[in-house]
């Protein structure tokens, strides 16, 4: 069954390729152009079926999206030269990472990644941001990301139960995300103390985290 399905998606490949140097002999498209990335989405598709036959291969998932999202990188830079087509692979990337946590929730940690190369993904694909609209952007991005962990259930000692520590994270990257915002908008004065009084806050909050941590544990009478 395995064979069968590889000689399947070999036999889709070299029809492509072969359909491909049709056109361009014919003069339809250039084919020195469109070679690279259909290859590069073969690739991709490859990995992919690996991923959807066996729950076990769901690393499969993250190869895959790279190479689909390389093809699609290469296209849309022949398609609209001069566009954010580079924001493609961050966004295969971020589905690639969403992937892997669907198919196995216990792989919470993929969240992060895709959180990450979401985020990634908007910020180049409005290339008008600029400085200081980045860094906000990027930070409240990152805010998002551990904020939607939080919410995650996850199962440890034999119960289910949402995370809590990734609020501090996010509380910490959210605020820097709305001064850097509000600085790229000439609202706020410079950052010089801003920063500095948010680290110092976050260390507050992570000493007061740990203290009731250690207040919910085991007591002896």
């Amino acid at each position: 069954m395995e064979s069968a399905k590889t000689s399947i998606i070999a036999g889709i490949v070299l029809m492509a390729v072969g359909l491909l140097f049709l056109l361009d002999r014919l003069g339809v498209v250039d084919s020195g152009v469109y070679v690279p990335a259909l290859m590069f989405a073969a690739v991709g598709a490859v990995f992919l079926g690996v991923f959807f036959r066996r729950r076990d291969q769901w690393w499969a998932a993250i190869p895959g999206s790279v190479f689909l999202g390389l093809a699609a990188v290469i296209t849309a830079s022949q398609v609209a030269p001069g566009s954010a087509g580079g924001a493609y692979l961050f966004l295969f990337m971020a589905a690639g990472f969403a992937a892997v946590y669907a198919r196995v929730p216990a792989n919470w940690w993929a969240i992060i990644p895709a959180g990450v190369m979401f985020t990634l993904a908007v910020i180049v694909a409005l290339p008008a941001l600029q400085g200081m609209a980045v860094a906000g952007v990027l930070f409240l991005g990152l805010a998002g990301t551990f904020g939607a962990l939080s919410a995650v259930p996850v199962r440890t000692s034999g119960h289910t139960a949402t995370m809590k520590w990734p609020l501090i994270p996010a509380a910490v990257l959210g605020v820097l995300g709305v001064l850097f915002a509000l600085q790229a908008t000439a609202l706020l004065v410079p950052l010089e103390f801003a920063v500095p009084a948010v680290m110092i806050l976050a260390g507050i909050g992570l000493l007061v985290y740990d203290y009731r941590i250690r207040g919910r544990g085991p007591r002896t009478h």
